[in-house]
C-alpha cells in the first residue's frame, strides 16, 4: 500500500456528520467541482481523496482533524497546493485544505502582521508593501506561505533580513487531538522552535505573527544574461564578487533556455543562458554601484536591472513556474562554487533539453548564517549555496528524459553535496530528510514528535517519526 493512499475507507454517514457543523466546503468525489478542487500545482502528480474539506477557520480545522482521527482516515494537509512530492495530496483518506483562509492583519506602527494559513507571497506582499514593508519568504507569488514557512524560507530578502521563520513571533496551532495552542518564545516554546524549520509534523499551524521589514517600495532588481557558452567565466567572476558584496544584495544564478517572454527579445526566445537575479534591499544609488561590476562583466545578452516595486520584481518567476507543468526536483547544498562544481553545472547546463527546465544557484550567508544553530529546528544555515535541479516539461511528454537529467546532474555534484533544504526534497526517505536537520538536532525533532504527535498522525510531510 502506498504511504499516500489511505487504507481505511471513509464512511458516508462521518461525512455528513461532519456537514452538520462545517462552515467551508466539503467536496466528495461525486461532485462536479472535485476534479479541480484535487488539482494541485505540480500537474506529475494525480491523486483522488476521498473528501476535501475546505476548512473556512479554525473550528472547521479542529472539527475536520477528530473527524479524521475518528475514522482513522490518512491526512493530507495543504495550504497553496505547492509541494513539489504532492505531499498536500492523498489517494483515499482527507485532504485538510487551507485555502480560503486568507486573512491579513498589517500593524505598520508595530511592524508586524497577523496572517491565516491560506495566504499566498503574493497576497502578502500586496498588504505589506502597502506600508513599505516586507516579510522575506520566496520567490513565485503563488507559493503557499504557510508551507514555505514551516520549511524555512528562502527568498530574495535572505541575506538581509534572514528566513521567513526568523521573522515568526507565534503561531497558532491545531495539534493532532484538535486541540487549539499557541506557540511562541514565551509559551510552548519546544513547539515554536520545532515549527520554525521542522514542517507540518506537529500540528497545522492555523495564523502566524511576522515581524515586518522596511524593504522598497522601490528596489533595484532584476536579471542579467549571458549565453550559457560564458557561464565558467561568468560563474568564476561571481564566485569572487559576491565574497565582497553587503547582505542587502540577494542573487540566484540560473541556467535555462529563455522563456518566451514578452520582456525578452524574440531572437533569444529557446536559447541557452547563465541568468544572475539580482535584488537589492536597500537604496537604489547604493545598489547601482554595487551591481555595476556585474553589469559590465563579459558581453551580457541583457540587463533587465532597474528599479521597480519589490513586488513586481517578487512576481517575475511566476511565468517560469506556473500550475499544471510537470516538475520533477533534486537539491543539495554547497560550501562554495569550486572550479570543479562549476565546470559540472555548465556541462549538464548545455544538456537541458526542455525548453521549461531549469537548474537555479542560490546565494545564502549573510542575516541567515547570523542566527544560532540551535535557535530554530532549520538546518543549513552554514551552507553556501543551495542548487536547485528542477526537470520540467508542459505535459508528461518528456518528462521522463528531464527527469533523469536532473537526477544526473544531482549526481554528478554528490562528492560536494554538504547538506540539503528540505523544502527541497521529494520523497526521499529518512536518511535524506535526517542530512537536512543532521543528526542532533534531527534526533530532537523526533523527541518533539513523540511529544506532540506520538501515533505520526500528521505523516504526510517531510516525515519524521516518533520512534
Amino acid at each position: 500500500m502506498s504511504t499516500i493512499a489511505s487504507e481505511v475507507e471513509l464512511d458516508g454517514r462521518a461525512v455528513d456528520e461532519l456537514a452538520a457543523s462545517f462552515g467551508g466546503a466539503l467536496i466528495r468525489s461525486t461532485d462536479a467541482t472535485y476534479d479541480e478542487e484535487r488539482r494541485i500545482w505540480n500537474g506529475s502528480i494525480d491523486r483522488r481523496p476521498a473528501l476535501i474539506a475546505r476548512c473556512a477557520g479554525v473550528a472547521d480545522v479542529i472539527s475536520a482533524i477528530r473527524c479524521a482521527r475518528e475514522h482513522e482516515q490518512l491526512v493530507a494537509v495543504r495550504s497553496g497546493r505547492h509541494s513539489y512530492p504532492g505531499l498536500g495530496a492523498c489517494d483515499g483518506g482527507m485532504v485538510i485544505d487551507l485555502g480560503q483562509m486568507k486573512g491579513i492583519r498589517v500593524d505598520p506602527q508595530a511592524r508586524t502582521a497577523r496572517a491565516q494559513a491560506g495566504v499566498l507571497l503574493g497576497d502578502m506582499d500586496r498588504e505589506t508593501q502597502a506600508f513599505g514593508l516586507a516579510v522575506p519568504a520566496g520567490i513565485v507569488t503563488h507559493t503557499g506561505l504557510a508551507g514555505l514557512t514551516l520549511g524555512g524560507g528562502v527568498g530574495w530578502l535572505e541575506r538581509k533580513y534572514g528566513l521567513t521563520i526568523d521573522q515568526l513571533l507565534s503561531v497558532d496551532v491545531v495539534t493532532t487531538d484538535g486541540e487549539f495552542v499557541r506557540a511562541s518564545d514565551e509559551e510552548n516554546a519546544d513547539l515554536f522552535w520545532g515549527v520554525r524549520g521542522g514542517g507540518g509534523n506537529f500540528g497545522i499551524v492555523t495564523e502566524f505573527e511576522f515581524r515586518l521589514n522596511p524593504v522598497g517600495p522601490t528596489v533595484l532588481a532584476g536579471p542579467v544574461i549571458w549565453a550559457m557558452e560564458d557561464s565558467p567565466n561568468v560563474l568564476r567572476f561571481y564566485r569572487e564578487w559576491i565574497k565582497e558584496v553587503p547582505d542587502e544584495l540577494t542573487t540566484i544564478v540560473t541556467h535555462r533556455r529563455v522563456l518566451p517572454v514578452p520582456a525578452v527579445p524574440e531572437e533569444l526566445h529557446g536559447k541557452h543562458v547563465v541568468v544572475v537575479g539580482t535584488c537589492y534591499a536597500g537604496p537604489v544609488k547604493e545598489g547601482e554601484s554595487v551591481l555595476k561590476p556585474l553589469r559590465e562583466f563579459g558581453s551580457p545578452l541583457l540587463d533587465g536591472c532597474a528599479p521597480m516595486p519589490f513586488s513586481t520584481h517578487q512576481a517575475m518567476l511566476d511565468p517560469s513556474f506556473p500550475y499544471d507543468w510537470w516538475y520533477y526536483i533534486r537539491s543539495c547544498n554547497l560550501a562554495e562554487l569550486t572550479d570543479e562544481v562549476i565546470d559540472v553545472l555548465v556541462d549538464h547546463g548545455l544538456r537541458i533539453a526542455s525548453p521549461v527546465t531549469v537548474f537555479s544557484i542560490f546565494h545564502l550567508g549573510g542575516a541567515v548564517a547570523r542566527v544560532g544553530e540551535d535557535e530554530t529546528a532549520f538546518g543549513v544555515r552554514d551552507a553556501g549555496h543551495t542548487v536547485n535541479v528542477i526537470g520540467i516539461t508542459t505535459t508528461a511528454d518528456g518528462f521522463d528524459q528531464e527527469r533523469d537529467w536532473a537526477r544526473g546532474l544531482w549526481a554528478a555534484l554528490q562528492p560536494h553535496h554538504q547538506n540539503v533544504y528540505v523544502n527541497f526534497l521529494m520523497e526521499e526517505g529518512e536518511d535524506r530528510i535526517r542530512e537536512a536537520y543532521g543528526a542532533t538536532k534531527y534526533d530532537r525533532l523526533k523527541a518533539l514528535k513523540r511529544k506532540y504527535d506520538p501515533d505520526n498522525f500528521f505523516r504526510l510531510n517531510q516525515n519524521i517519526p516518533p520512534n
